[in-house]
């Protein structure tokens, strides 16, 4: 092996170290399932999903009325009143909702409801 050999093999090796280890942490639910890598766009820790309170969701005929208020999820600072269409929803892996807002609090990303819930 040539010195340009087992540098670029340190280098693959480290790259995929942090890639790694930043796409477990930013699509992580508190829970321990991972949300995936399309829905969850922030860079961090906390990133851009989170679980809502299941007292926010309403199923009408045609899909889901989510309502958040501030606090409810980490990035929303004001009211916001949301629809999703059934069939736009993915099963959660842990039977409660999340929602990932990117790129703004105004943008639904991905929407996850209990495999029941429809």
């Amino acid at each position: 092996m040539t010195f340009a050999t087992s540098t670029v093999s340190v280098i693959t090796l480290g790259a995929i170290a942090v890639c790694t280890i930043v796409r477990t942490d930013a699509h992580e639910a508190k829970s321990g399932w991972t949300y995936p890598p399309a829905c969850c766009k922030a860079q961090g820790l906390v990133g851009d999903c989170e679980a809502i309170p299941a007292q926010d969701i309403s199923r009408g005929p045609r899909g889901f009325s989510v309502l958040l208020h501030a606090g409810d999820h980490h990035l929303v600072t004001k009211p916001h009143l949301f629809f999703i269409p059934y069939g736009d929803e993915i099963p959660s892996g842990d039977g409660r909702y999340h929602i990932c807002l990117h790129p703004t609090e105004n943008d639904v990303n991905c929407f996850f409801s209990p495999p029941d819930s429809s």
